[in-house]
């Protein structure tokens, strides 16, 4: 896969399954864009740490919260009045713009911190079993990833 964080999640993100297991991962709880970062750090071969998860953490967490989250609730809350609302639908598919711009965002910023890291031995955990709740959704990502 791609050496950069957009690329890989994007080429992974269009993979079969791997929308509706983002989606189901983000239902539960999860940062997708985190999980993703995790993804593209265990392809590349760059050891689970602990405190490099919380740098992550820690930078995913006030992105999320301050840009992409506010986004998103706007956007799903426009949902049924944009359905019989033209300019509302417009305007809601421009904030869809937004929010996939904020979460590019996320993602380079999260590159930024992680890119120099370096590959390492396996660790016991990887960055995937850190960042995303265990189950069927986790399971088919990390099959999604190593098929590629």
């Amino acid at each position: 896969m791609s050496a950069d964080l957009w690329t890989f999640a994007t080429t992974l993100y269009a993979r079969p399954g791997v929308e509706a297991a983002c989606l189901e991962l983000q239902a539960a709880g999860a940062d997708v864009c985190l999980v993703l970062c995790g993804l593209w750090l265990d392809s590349r071969g760059v050891a689970h740490d602990p405190e490099r998860e919380a740098q992550l953490r820690a930078l995913a967490t006030t992105w999320q919260h301050g840009v992409v989250a506010p986004l998103r609730a706007l956007r799903q809350g426009w949902r049924d009045a944009a359905a019989d609302d033209a300019a509302l639908a417009a305007l809601r598919q421009r904030l869809k713009q937004l929010e996939l711009d904020a979460e590019r965002t996320q993602l380079e910023r999260l590159q930024g911190l992680s890119s120099a890291w370096p590959a390492d031995e396996p660790a016991q955990r990887t960055w995937l079993d850190a960042l995303a709740v265990a189950g069927g959704a986790r399971e088919r990502l990390r099959t999604a990833a190593n098929a590629g």
